[in-house]
């Protein structure tokens, strides 16, 4: 397993990260449990902050928080000095909760609920990003009642395909996000949205996908979004002056995998942008980028103990661990790839293929086909890296599963940022009915 971060192998043997052996957080917060590395998570968002707002004229970096939204998280964006991607209420009020603050807050998502846009009008948000035009007649409407003008951006399909896997490409023609290009749609998205009256367009946005290791995407987004602001500008006059890229950069999960470095990302957007500006004579406008996955996604590691082992001679081993598809969905939506190590035993050497699997009542429950390891026992614990981004957001109660809680370890320290389910919680908003409140033994 290749080790990020503030991850090695101690005098133990153990596996440690953050200054905090993982042995020690099993015994302590018992598994499955979620790790997070706070100073790896800051030293990538400084990265970003140094590459782009640093380095480049009139950037922003936007942390997308569908990766991973809590309120230390939140928290810990702001202090970064990173804005704040947010696409549903639930997240708008944990931003709010946390006390980001509002201004350098995105609103995201393509189908917006009225009480979320208010939500988010009242709070005052910097920036909306509209996705249609429902949503867009609708916080006109909002907008008007509480006669206030709203900064907004259109969010733009610019019909490039992304080589990455085909449920995260989002900038193909057929996608349900944004206003197509190449049809006209968005001309008349924009003309439609520059006629209300407290609608105020400030840029364009586009995002094109996720898990791209191709600079060269993102060079040819730049290309398009450039040349339809300048058209844009030809056409009506309005000279929009913000261009937001949306996010996408890929991270390392698992071997093949061969992701550039946050520098040469903001180095392709600054020259690409100063030649497709140059070529068609249109002022530089500011850069927004949405990371999500490349901040978090390498700072995770998720721990679990082993259990059952079953081996099929001449076909497979089978080692079973107490967590799976309900933290973990990733392999069975996306066939993502994952490494691990035994956290007990990170120093020894790997004697058998195996394929680690879930405790969900789920054939499909494989986190992962034929890794290398040790030979492992019950009571081993299982350290699966690059957990960060989207397992915790995307966890559920299967199979009445608890969510593992969330710990952030830095300097030795380690806190807890989400408390560990218990079996309480998943009966907390279960209703039971007057009429089902005495048990009544069915006559056979």
């Amino acid at each position: 397993m290749r080790l990020h971060g503030t991850q090695l192998v101690n005098e133990q043997g153990h596996l440690e990260i953050g200054g905090c052996d993982t042995v020690q957080l099993v015994n302590e917060f018992g598994t499955p449990l979620y790790i997070m590395d706070e100073a790896h998570i800051r030293g990538i968002c400084r990265q970003y902050y140094s590459s782009f707002v640093e380095d480049m004229e009139n950037a922003e970096v936007i942390y997308a928080s569908k990766a991973f939204s809590t309120l230390a998280m939140c928290r810990i964006i702001a202090e970064e000095g990173l804005g704040l991607d947010v696409v549903s209420g639930g997240e708008l009020y944990t931003a709010l909760q946390a006390n980001f603050p509002t201004a350098r807050i995105y609103f995201h998502g393509n189908n917006k609920s009225r009480e979320e846009l208010a939500m988010a009008l009242n709070a005052g948000v910097g920036r909306i990003v509209v996705d249609n035009f429902h949503e867009m007649s609708i916080l006109n409407e909002i907008a008007t009642d509480l006669n206030q003008q709203v900064d907004i951006l259109l969010r733009v399909t610019p019909g490039i395909e992304a080589h990455t896997h085909e449920y995260i490409q989002t900038g193909q023609i057929d996608s349900k996000f944004g206003f197509t290009l190449p049809d006209g749609t968005a001309d008349r998205a924009l003309d439609l949205a520059l006629s209300y009256s407290h609608l105020v367009v400030k840029g364009i946005h586009a995002h094109i996908g996720s898990q791209i290791f191709e600079l060269d995407s993102f060079r040819h987004e730049v290309q398009i979004m450039i040349n339809y602001l300048a058209d844009i500008h030809e056409r009506t006059g309005c000279l929009l002056q913000e261009l937001n890229l949306g996010g996408g950069f890929g991270i390392y999960y698992a071997s093949g995998d061969d992701p550039a470095q946050i520098t040469d990302y903001a180095k392709t957007v600054q020259s690409s942008l100063e030649d497709a500006c140059r070529a068609r004579k249109f002022p530089r406008p500011k850069v927004i980028v949405e990371p999500g996955r490349s901040i978090v996604g390498t700072a995770g590691i998720t721990l679990y103990t082993v259990g059952s082992i079953k081996e099929i001679p001449e076909v497979r081993k089978y080692v079973a661990v107490d967590g799976g598809m309900a933290d973990n969905p990733r392999p069975a939506l996306y066939q993502a790839r994952y490494e691990a190590v035994l956290a007990n035993r990170a120093n020894e050497e790997t004697v058998e293929s195996v394929s680690i699997t879930g405790k969900c009542c789920e054939s499909g429950d494989m986190l992962i086909w034929d890794i290398d390891l040790p030979k492992a026992i019950s009571g081993d614990i299982l350290a699966v890296s690059c957990t960060g981004a989207y397992n915790y957001s995307m966890s559920s109660n299967y199979n009445r599963l608890t969510r593992p809680g969330v710990v952030l370890v830095k300097d030795g320290h380690a806190d807890v940022i989400v408390k560990r389910e218990t079996h309480s919680d998943l009966l907390r908003n279960d209703v039971l009915p007057a009429r089902l409140k005495f048990l009544q033994m069915a006559s056979r």
